[in-house]
């Protein structure tokens, strides 16, 4: 299920957490920062789990913040990691995983604290940090979406 779904307009702004957004298909989020690049496969969508940023949060004292990874889609109950390679609906959308999003050094920087320096975020988040997306079929996507693997 779709937990939340974000909206960063430039690089490095504040990410605005909406009910809907419209997808087009090859082109990602509209009104996202990358919206309409494709330098790489995956770049329409970035998904992250919210019990990965829940056990972060709880692993190192922190209050949950489910914006904090910087993707945009966050799931619940769904293994992302499992759709590397795979072609899956998410309410109306139909999206192909490309490949896990590693944490790269902004993630690392971003959630890093006194206790816990970047290169200990970024290892902690390797295997776990979500998964790039490509859009095939586009529509609006709203809150509370289901994700299901298609055939």
């Amino acid at each position: 299920m779709i937990e939340r779904i974000f909206i960063s307009p430039a690089r490095g702004a504040d990410q605005i957490s909406v009910a809907q957004a419209e997808v087009r298909a090859g082109l990602g989020l509209l009104g996202d920062r990358n919206f309409g690049k494709s330098v790489h496969p995956g770049q329409n969508l970035t998904l992250v789990e919210a019990e990965e940023i829940e056990s972060f949060c709880q692993q190192h004292g922190r209050d949950v913040d489910l914006g904090m990874t910087r993707r945009n889609l966050v799931t619940r109950g769904v293994r992302l990691n499992a759709l590397v390679g795979r072609e899956f609906r998410v309410g109306e959308l139909v999206l192909f995983g490309v490949e896990l999003c590693e944490p790269c050094s902004i993630v690392g920087k971003l959630l890093a604290s006194p206790e816990l320096p970047p290169a200990k975020v970024v290892k902690h988040w390797l295997g776990r940090a979500g998964l790039r997306a490509d859009v095939r079929v586009g529509g609006v996507l709203q809150l509370g979406a289901n994700v299901t693997l298609l055939s």
